[in-house]
C-alpha cells in the first residue's frame, strides 16, 4: 500500500489540527524568543567582544520583558489550541512523506542489478541538533532556521556532484577520486573522467570477480586511505550519489519543513515530523511528549513500507522527545531476472545521558526485536534483498569504559561495524565524531577545510574531539600505549549480510568522515558505500 503524505486521516482532522497549532505557536515562539534572548553562543560572546558592543545587557533586559509580556498575553491562545491539538495525537500517523515526482521512471531506480548484476550503495548520518532556537543554544548552537537551510544547501551541493572515476593502469585500477582534495579543479571537471554510472557497466564486465578492490596507487595520494582492506577519507564534502539519508535531531517543525525543500531535488522520497506527540501511549498518558523522534530520512528510492516505533524508557530530559526506530523498505530496481531488488534502511537515535548503559542496551534489544518483525511483516518470496543497514546516533561509543555494557550488546554480532576491531577496541584508522560543543567555533575547526585538517592531525584533534567517559570510581587511561587517540565516535552506520539474499555478497567500498557542516553541528556525519554483487547463477531465495 503507498505511504499517504498526511499523517492525518483525512482533511478535517488536519485542518483542526492546523487551527490547533496555528493557536499554539505564537506562544511557543515567544518562551522560545524568550529563553534565546538571554543565552548566547561563543561564536556570539566573540563578535560582540570584537565590535566592542556594550549594549547586549539592555537588550536581555528589555527583550526579556517584552518576550515575558507576550508569551503571557498569548497563553490563553495556546491553551485553546492545546485543547484541540493534543486529542488530535491520538491519531496522527508517525511521520509526513514528501515524494517528487520523476520526470520518468527510470529516476528512482539502480540499473546496475538489470545491466550488470552488480552495484554501489551510499548512505550517510548526521545529527543536525536542530531544537528549537532556544534549546539549541544550551549546545553553543543557534539560529535553528537558517542552520537548517544551509545544511540542506550544503548536503545537495555534495551528494549532486558528478562520481568521478579515473582509469589509471588498468580497467581494474578504478576508484572514487575525492574532489575534496582533488587534483581538479572544484567546479569544472574535467572531460577525460567518467561518471560512476559510465564507468560502471564497462569495468563491472572487465573484472570479472567480486572480489575486493583496492583503490588505485593515484588515489591514496590525494585524501584516500587504505587500512585493513577499507579505503577511508575525511571529506570537506558529502560523498557524491548518497543514496539514503539518515539525520537526527531535527526536532523543529519548520526546520524539518526548510530541510525538506532543501533537499527534494536531490531526494525524491523524504519521511519527516517522524515521531509521536502529547500522551503516549494515547489515552494511558504514561508519558508526555513534547518533541517528536528527531529523525529524517531522505531516500533516492521509492519508500514501499515504513514503520516507526518509541522508546518507552526514557528517562529524565529524554523522555520528552520520542526518540525511537524508523525502519524503511526501498525499491531498488529490478535484477536480471527482472525480479524486484528492495532494500532495508533503519535509522535510530538512543537514550543520551551518561552514566545510564542500562537503558541504551534495552533500546537495542528493542531496536533488534522491530528491525526483525518489520522485516517478516514486509519480506515478500518474489523479491531480492540487496542490503540491510542501520544507522544513527546510538550515543555511546566503542572506548570508553563507561559504555562497555553497550560494546559488548548481540547487536554487533548481527550487524557489521566497519569502523570496530572489536568490543571497546576501534580501528587505528578510526575517528570520533563527536565534538565538543565550546570549541565549535575555533579557527581549527569553524571551516569544512580547517576541520578536515584537524581531523587529520592527531595531535590537533584531540582538543576538538571528545574523550572517552571513564567509569565511575576508575581514572581513565587513553590512549593505551602505542594506540593512536579517536575519541568518542557515537554516530553509526552498520550493515548485516544474513538477511539478505543468498546470492548477493556484499563488500564495503569507501568509509567517509564528513566536515562539509563544520559550525552547524557538533557532531561529525559519517558516509558508507557500500558494493553489493548479485550472483545471477545463484539460486533463488
Amino acid at each position: 500500500m503507498a505511504l499517504q503524505s498526511s499523517p492525518f486521516p483525512n482533511g478535517l482532522v488536519a485542518g483542526i489540527h492546523a487551527v490547533g497549532w496555528a493557536f499554539i505557536l505564537p506562544c511557543f515562539w515567544f518562551l522560545d524568543r524568550l529563553i534565546a534572548v538571554v543565552k548566547s553562543t561563543t561564536l556570539e560572546k566573540t563578535k560582540r567582544l570584537e565590535q566592542e558592543c556594550y549594549l547586549h545587557p539592555l537588550k536581555v533586559f528589555f527583550g526579556s520583558i517584552i518576550f515575558f509580556i507576550l508569551f503571557l498575553a498569548s497563553a490563553p491562545l495556546a491553551l485553546l489550541g492545546f485543547i484541540l491539538w493534543a486529542p488530535l495525537q491520538a491519531c496522527r500517523r508517525p511521520f509526513y512523506y514528501h515524494r517528487e515526482t520523476p520526470s520518468s521512471p527510470e529516476k528512482e531506480t539502480h540499473r546496475g542489478f538489470e545491466l550488470v548484476g552488480k552495484a554501489s550503495f551510499g548512505f550517510a548520518t548526521a545529527n543536525l541538533c536542530l531544537l528549537p532556537d532556544s534549546l539549541a543554544r544550551f549546545n553553543n548552537l543557534g539560529n535553528t532556521q537558517r542552520r537548517a537551510a544551509a545544511i540542506g544547501q550544503h548536503i545537495v551541493q555534495g551528494v549532486c556532484r558528478p562520481h568521478i572515476c579515473i582509469f589509471v593502469d588498468s580497467p581494474s585500477s578504478c576508484g572514487t577520486l575525492s574532489p575534496s582534495n582533488s587534483i581538479f579543479p572544484p567546479v569544472n571537471y574535467p572531460t577525460y573522467g567518467a561518471t560512476d554510472t559510465q564507468a560502471q557497466s564497462p569495468i563491472s564486465n572487465q573484472q570479472g570477480r567480486a572480489g575486493h578492490r583496492s583503490a588505485p596507487r593515484a588515489l591514496l595520494s590525494q585524501g584516500l586511505h587504505q587500512q585493513d582492506n577499507i579505503t577511508w577519507e575525511v571529506s570537506s564534502l558529502f560523498p557524491a550519489n548518497v543514496d539514503i539519508l539518515c539525520l537526527e535531531e531535527v526536532f523543529d517543525k519548520r526546520a524539518a519543513q526548510k530541510l525538506t525543500k532543501a533537499l527534494r531535488p536531490a531526494f525524491g522520497h523524504i519521511l519527516y515530523e517522524v515521531g509521536v506527540y502529547a500522551c503516549q501511549p494515547p489515552c494511558r498518558c504514561s508519558s508526555f511528549k513534547f518533541l517528536n523522534s528527531g529523525l529524517f530520512l531522505a531516500s533516492r528510492f521509492p519508500v514501499l513500507e515504513a514503520q516507526y516505533h518509541w522508546f518507552p524508557n526514557g528517562r529524565g530530559e529524554d523522555a520528552l522527545a520520542a526518540k525511537g526506530l524508523l525502519s524503511a523498505k526501498v525499491l531498488i530496481g529490478q535484477n536480471q531476472k527482472q525480479k524486484n531488488v528492495v532494500g532495508y534502511f533503519n535509522c535510530t537515535h538512543l537514550h543520551a545521558p551518561e552514566g545510564e548503559g542500562e537503558i541504551r542496551y534495552e533500546q537495542l534489544n528493542m531496536l533488534t526485536k522491530w528491525i526483525g518483525d518489520f522485516q517478516t511483516a514486509n519480506k515478500l518470496p518474489e523479491e531480492e534483498v540487496a542490503f540491510d543497514v542501520l544507522c544513527g546516533d546510538f550515543n555511546f561509543d566503542n572506548c570508553s569504559p563507561d559504555d562497555t555494557l553497550e560494546q559488548n550488546h548481540p547487536l554487533f554480532e548481527e550487524y557489521r561495524d566497519p569502523c570496530r576491531a572489536g568490543p571497546g577496541k576501534e580501528k587505528p584508522w578510526v575517528i570520533g565524531t563527536l565534538l565538543e560543543q565550546p570549541t565549535l567555533y575555533k579557527d581549527d575547526i569553524n571551516t569544512p577545510e580547517n576541520l578536515q585538517r584537524t581531523l587529520e592531525r592527531e595531535d590537533l584533534r584531540k582538543r576538538y574531539i571528545s574523550p572517552p567517559v571513564a567509569r565511575e570510581g576508575c581514572p581513565l587511561v587513553y590512549p593505551e600505549t602505542g594506540q593512536p587517540w579517536i575519541g568518542r565516535r557515537i554516530d553509526y552506520i552498520l550493515y548485516r549480510e544474513s538477511s539478505i539474499s543468498k546470492h548477493c555478497r556484499t563488500e564495503v567500498e569507501e568509509v567517509t568522515f564528513i566536515t562539509q557542516l563544520a559550525g552547524l553541528t557538533d557532531h561529525i556525519p559519517v558516509g558508507l558505500r557500500l558494493n553489493v554483487i548479485m550472483d545471477s547463477d545463484g539460486p533463488d531465495q
